[in-house]
C-alpha cells in the first residue's frame, strides 16, 4: 500500500485492475449516535448526496455501525469531480433539503446492520454505541437541525477523514473539507450483566453472539468453520435455510462481538434455532478437523488475494487508521491462520461459548444448554420480580380488566425513581429516570427509553387516568430526550 497527504487527508491507494474506484471514509457511523440523534449521519450523507448533478459512474455512500463511505468508480476525471463535490457539500449542506430526504430514508428503511446482529448487540450493550443497530430511532423528521449541524462539524471534516485509491491519486484531485481535529475515539463499551442467555425477539431467523479478541485468529477459523457446518446442516442436509451470515463488531480494548447468522423456512424457525445451537455445543466439545481448518484457510486466500477485493483492503487499512487500531495485511492474516491447530480452535471456541448470546425468532421455543448440561436462562431486561410498593399506580380501564384477564394481571407504577410495568405473564420492565435514553410521545401517551433495553409505554390503549403518571415523566426527564413520534410513519 501507498501514503500520501491531500489536503492534509491521509490518501492509501494500491493499483487494482479495472477502472479507478475511491472511497472517502470517516470515522463515524451509528455508534456514535444516540437513541435520540439515531439516524444523524444517515440524514448528513443523505443531504450532501442530494446536492450531486445526475452522473453517469457508479457512485453511493453508506453508513454502517463503524464509518461512512461516499464512493465512487471511473475514469479518473469522475472521480475527481465526484469527490470535489462530496467535499464541498459536507462544508454547506442543504439544510433546507432536510424535509424531503427525511421522507427518502423513511422509504429506504436502512439498517446498520442484519436483525438478529441489532438485537444481539443490543442485549449485550444496550440502548447505546453498536447496541443502537436495533432500533429505528426517532426518524429522520424528528432529529433537530441543530443535531445536524453539530454531527457534520464534529465528524466531517478532514481531521476525521481518509480517501482510498485503486491506482495512484489522479491529476487535480482536491479534497476541499473543513479542517478539524479527530474526535476521540473510545470504542470501549461496557457490557450489560447479560451472561449466556437466550432470548425471543422479532427475527427472521436465529442468531448466536460470541465476545472474543479481535486477533484471536483460533476463534476466527473456528467461527468459520461454525458457519459452514450450518449451512451443510440447515441448508444442504435439512432443506431448511437459505443464507448463513456473520459479523465482527469492535467492541473496544482489543475486543469484538462475533455474530453468526441463520435465516429460517418460514415455520421452521425452532428446528432451525436448535440446529444453531446444538452445532455450537457439538464444535466447543469434539472440536474441529484439520480437514475442515484447511478448507477455510484456502476460502480466505482466495478471498483475500482476489484482486477485487483491494478495495476491502484499502477500506479496512483506512478504518483502522481513523480508530488509531493496527492493520495487519493479507500476508500476515493468512500466516497467523496457517498456525492455528484443531485443538486451538476447538479451545478459542468452547472458552466463547462461555459469553454465549442466543436471539431466537418469537415462535421458537427453545431449552439451550451448555456443553457441561447448565441450562442457559432466558434473557430479562431487568432482574426485578415484583412492582415497587409505594408509588402511584395505575391499571388498565375497568371494561378492558372485567373482560381481559390479561388485563387484570397488568400494572403500572410510577415513583420518584422511574416507571415500572408489570405483564400480564409477570415480567417486570423497569426503566430509572437517571437511565432514560429517550421519551417518544405518541399522542397522549409516552413510551419510555432505557438504556438497559427495557422500555415501558404510558399509553391510554394500555392504562387509565394516566394524567399524573405523564406529569411525573414529564417533570423527570429532560427536554432535550423527548421528541414526538414520527409524521411519517403508520402508529404501531
Amino acid at each position: 500500500m501507498n501514503h500520501e497527504v491531500i489536503d492534509g487527508i491521509p490518501v492509501i491507494w494500491a493499483p487494482a485492475p479495472g477502472p479507478l474506484e475511491a472511497a472517502l471514509v470517516f470515522g463515524c457511523g451509528v455508534r456514535d449516535e444516540t437513541l435520540r440523534t439515531l439516524g444523524v449521519t444517515h440524514l448528513i450523507e443523505h443531504l450532501a448526496m442530494s446536492t450531486l448533478p445526475r452522473l453517469h459512474h457508479d457512485h453511493n455512500a453508506s453508513v454502517d455501525l463503524e464509518v461512512t463511505e461516499f464512493t465512487c468508480s471511473g475514469q479518473p476525471e469522475q472521480v475527481v469531480d465526484f469527490l470535489a463535490r462530496v467535499c464541498t457539500a459536507l462544508g454547506d449542506l442543504p439544510l433546507d433539503r432536510i424535509d424531503r430526504e427525511a421522507g427518502v430514508l423513511e422509504a429506504e428503511d436502512g439498517r446498520a446492520a442484519a436483525p438478529q446482529t441489532g438485537e444481539l448487540l443490543s442485549h449485550r450493550y444496550g440502548v447505546k454505541g453498536v447496541g443502537l443497530a436495533a432500533y429505528r430511532g426517532p426518524g429522520a423528521d424528528r432529529i433537530p437541525v441543530e443535531a445536524v449541524q453539530e454531527a457534520r462539524a464534529r465528524y466531517f471534516h478532514a481531521g476525521n477523514a481518509v480517501l482510498v485509491l485503486t491506482g495512484p491519486p489522479p491529476a487535480g484531485l482536491r479534497l476541499p473539507l473543513p479542517g478539524g481535529e479527530r474526535p476521540g475515539h473510545d470504542r470501549s463499551l461496557p457490557a450489560l450483566p447479560t451472561g449466556p442467555s437466550w432470548r425471543p425477539e422479532d427475527v427472521p431467523g436465529p442468531g448466536l453472539a460470541l465476545n472474543g479478541v479481535l486477533a484471536d485468529d483460533a476463534l476466527r477459523l473456528a467461527l468459520d468453520v461454525f458457519a459452514q457446518r450450518l449451512r451443510d446442516s440447515a441448508r444442504h442436509e435439512h432443506g431448511l435455510s437459505y443464507d448463513v451470515g456473520g459479523a465482527c463488531t469492535d467492541a473496544g480494548d482489543g475486543r469484538g462481538e462475533f455474530t453468526v447468522l441463520v435465516d429460517a423456512r418460514e415455520g421452521q424457525e425452532q428446528k432451525v434455532s436448535e440446529l444453531l445451537w446444538q452445532e455450537a455445543v457439538r464444535l466447543a466439545r469434539d472440536g474441529v478437523t484439520e480437514q475442515e481448518l484447511a478448507e477455510e484457510r484456502e476460502a480466505l486466500r482466495e478471498a483475500w488475494t482476489d484482486p477485487r477485493a483491494t478495495i476491502l483492503e484499502l477500506g479496512s487499512a483506512a478504518a483502522r487508521s481513523l480508530f488509531g487500531q493496527p492493520y495487519r495485511d493479507a500476508r500476515t492474516r493468512l500466516a497467523a491462520a496457517a498456525a492455528v491447530t484443531p485443538e486451538q480452535a476447538r479451545q478459542a471456541f468452547a472458552g466463547a461459548l462461555g459469553t454465549a448470546l442466543l436471539v431466537v425468532p418469537e415462535s421458537a421455543e427453545v431449552e439451550p444448554r451448555l456443553p457441561d448440561g447448565t441450562p442457559v436462562p432466558r434473557h430479562r431486561c431487568t432482574g426485578h420480580t415484583a412492582l415497587p410498593e409505594g408509588g402511584q399506580v395505575f391499571r388498565p380501564a375497568l371494561s378492558d380488566r372485567l373482560r381481559f384477564s390479561a388485563a387484570r394481571r397488568t400494572r403500572l407504577v410510577v415513583d420518584a425513581t422511574g416507571v415500572w410495568a408489570r405483564e400480564p405473564d409477570g415480567e417486570i420492565h423497569h426503566v430509572p429516570f437517571d437511565d432514560v435514553a429517550a421519551v417518544e410521545v405518541r399522542g397522549a401517551g409516552r413510551v419510555v427509553f432505557g438504556h438497559s433495553t427495557c422500555f415501558v409505554p404510558v399509553v391510554p390503549d394500555l392504562f387509565a387516568n394516566l394524567g399524573p403518571a405523564l406529569q411525573a415523566i414529564d417533570a423527570a426527564v429532560p427536554a432535550h430526550l423527548v421528541y414526538h413520534a414520527s409524521a411519517l410513519r403508520a402508529a404501531d
